[in-house]
């Protein structure tokens, strides 16, 4: 199948963003890890990063939102519909692509029957994720890692990026192909950027929920994919950061976060599981980003 909203684009040029690239101690030598690097982007280029850019971390639940770029683009390429209601057992009636990128399907974190009808919680969902990769794979005859590589990663020059297994957290890369999707995030050209800012615009607002390894957050705000970092306290981003920050975590040991506001990105990976030791670091290296940069 031809991706018709990818086959023209141009694969963007990170040339200037390379040259403007500078070393700076972001703090992450500190961190109780064997390998970390982290990397801040400022909306013009200007680029900071601590640790080796090229070392591949197992992505985890960072997996999801670029799944949720590559369906949106499926989106736009009109392939699928965030209306579309996946035909498959199990799925809330009513469920929509709309409401598993959200995670208001109202499925369970994990395989199980429905906990409740859509719309109408936030419960974080590896198995929404499920669904909406054999949706794609039904939809467009590609498998979600083929979607993936034509319609986001070959585009943004993301060669060290794979998928190998779950759209939910099967992917791995480097901290210098995850700048190229921040830069992307930053200044969309493989979606438009009404669709760009659908997808990190809170979707479903009000929705309580909680938020896994932060507790129960009124309210659990998601974009299409992307959290919103909202009013939750507490949370693994800054206090300093805007409202509108969206991004995401892995238990892998991985971040990200987008400050619309601030015109800064921030990117970190580590070879050690989500725990105290992130809960405790992630922050602080998110004001230095703020503050820096």
């Amino acid at each position: 199948m031809v991706l018709r909203g990818v086959a023209a684009v141009t694969p963007k040029s990170y040339a200037t963003a390379t040259l403007r690239e500078m070393n700076s101690d972001l703090g992450i030598s500190e961190w109780p890890v064997q390998h970390a690097c982290a990397a801040v982007r400022r909306r013009d280029g200007h680029t900071v990063t601590d640790g080796p850019l090229d070392h591949v971390f197992a992505l985890a639940s960072l997996t999801k939102p670029l799944v949720a770029y590559a369906m949106l683009v499926a989106v736009e390429e009109g392939s699928i519909a965030l209306d579309d209601e996946p035909a498959e057992e199990g799925m809330p009636v009513g469920g929509t692509v709309r409401h598993l990128l959200a995670h208001a399907s109202g499925l369970g974190p994990e395989a199980g029957d429905p906990i409740t009808d859509p719309g109408r919680r936030r419960i974080y969902s590896n198995l929404g994720f499920e669904v909406l990769g054999r949706h794609l794979e039904a939809t467009t005859g590609m498998t979600v890692a083929e979607y993936l590589t034509l319609g986001v990663t070959e585009p943004l020059g993301m060669h060290a990026t794979t998928l190998a297994g779950s759209p939910a957290h099967a992917a791995s890369s480097t901290v210098a192909d995850w700048l190229r999707f921040v830069a992307e995030l930053q200044s969309p050209t493989l979606l438009s950027p009404a669709t760009r800012a659908d997808a990190v615009d809170v979707q479903f607002p009000g929705l309580d929920g909680v938020l896994p390894g932060y507790g129960r957050q009124t309210p659990n705000d998601w974009g299409l994919g992307f959290e919103r970092r909202g009013t939750k306290s507490p949370h693994w981003t800054a206090s300093t950061n805007s409202p509108t920050t969206f991004g995401h975590f892995g238990r892998a040991g991985t971040m990200f976060w987008v400050d619309p506001v601030a015109g800064i990105a921030c990117v970190a990976m580590a070879d050690v599981d989500f725990g105290p030791w992130a809960v405790d670091a992630w922050p602080p290296l998110s004001e230095r980003a703020l503050s820096r940069v």
